[in-house]
């Protein structure tokens, strides 16, 4: 199974920054009896690699050679490799830089490395045959991507920061077989690649018969892209703390 991090954001709504922004420091972790610092990107790593990641793929512009010497070429048993965004084109162009790597016999996880989302095993909540979201909650759908859907989970529309979103679950991640994500892939350029969001590419895809699945089963969702938003994390990385449902006990990096 492969990941996709789509890591080539300039991340404006967080700067100035010396490093990128997927390098954050947000809470810890150890290295053998040691606390260390962790970047935002490793939340995303470890949930990927809990459900089932073995090779993971970081999509980045050419000025973020700082992502490839922290993770180097292995992350706790699972393979890293990098692919280049030339130029900001959104984040459907980034997703796709990663397919001609993955085979048709794969599943693909896909999510966002400036976020921190629980519960931590989320990904094994999703279906393997079709495309499928993992939901969140939250009190302002018209930032996100709201999920609308109908009884029995299948989406019928995803409304891209729409003010008076009809939906309060937006989406944090998302499941597919590899063929699915070509068929996303084909959709996009006969459309002549004008889709930044997944949103409205999904949007083609459902009105050309496409199958998709929202997966109500996520708790918390952060995003760490603003000042309010990395608050956010401390405070509730704070509190699962000392609830005892983040352990922050990571294993660490191996690089090679």
């Amino acid at each position: 199974m492969w990941g996709i991090i789509p890591a080539a954001g300039a991340g404006s709504r967080i700067q100035p920054l010396a490093f990128s922004k997927e390098l954050l420091p947000v809470g810890s972790r150890f290295e053998g009896n040691v606390e260390r610092p962790r970047a935002v990107s490793e939340y995303l790593v470890e949930r990927m690699i809990q459900g089932g990641a073995t090779k993971i793929c970081f999509v980045i512009s050419p000025g973020k050679s700082d992502i490839m010497e922290y993770y180097g070429g292995r992350v706790d048993g699972a393979h890293v490799c990098y692919t280049v965004q030339p130029h900001p084109a959104g984040l459907c162009d980034a997703i796709f830089r990663a397919l001609p790597l993955i085979p048709p016999n794969e599943s693909v996880l896909v999510g966002l490395p400036d976020t921190i989302w629980f519960p931590e095993d989320g990904f094994r909540a999703l279906g393997e045959d079709r495309l499928s979201f993992l939901c969140f909650p939250v009190d302002h759908p018209e930032f996100f991507d709201a999920v609308v859907t109908d009884g029995d989970g299948r989406v019928l529309e995803i409304q891209v920061k729409q003010p008076g979103a009809d939906s309060f679950w937006v989406w944090g991640a998302f499941k597919m077989p590899a063929p699915v994500l070509a068929e996303l892939h084909d959709l996009w350029q006969r459309r002549g690649c004008r889709d930044e969001y997944i949103g409205t590419l999904v949007n083609a895809y459902l009105g050309e018969g496409g199958e998709a699945n929202a997966v109500h089963a996520g708790e918390a969702y952060v995003d760490v892209g603003t000042i309010h938003g990395y608050r956010e994390a401390i405070r509730v990385l704070s509190a699962r703390s000392s609830e005892g449902g983040e352990t922050n006990a990571y294993t660490g990096f191996v690089t090679g």
